[in-house]
């Protein structure tokens, strides 16, 4: 008898739960958005090229250095080191 109600038990949680997870999906797909995942980056968002690596990074979220009036953006602090470095020599 416990097994049984056990049984009937996880049956409904299983069946909630796809229930909820297809309502989801009509939600998401009518609205074109899902509020579980962060909102995607702007369009026309600047980007920038690490001078070191080559990498583009977003501008507003790369680290920056300045030598001799120069402005240059960097994907790490460890690219933004070896700038430093030769850029004072």
């Amino acid at each position: 008898m416990l097994i049984r109600l056990l049984l009937i038990f996880l049956l409904v949680v299983f069946a909630g739960r796809a229930v909820w997870r297809l309502l989801m999906g009509v939600v998401e797909g009518a609205t074109g958005s899902d509020p579980r995942r962060s909102p995607a980056p702007q369009r026309g968002t600047r980007m920038v090229r690490d001078p070191i690596c080559g990498t583009f990074v977003v501008q507003s979220r790369a680290l920056s250095a300045d030598s001799r009036g120069q402005t240059a953006w960097f994907c790490s602090e460890d690219c933004r080191r070896k700038w430093t470095k030769t850029a004072s020599a």
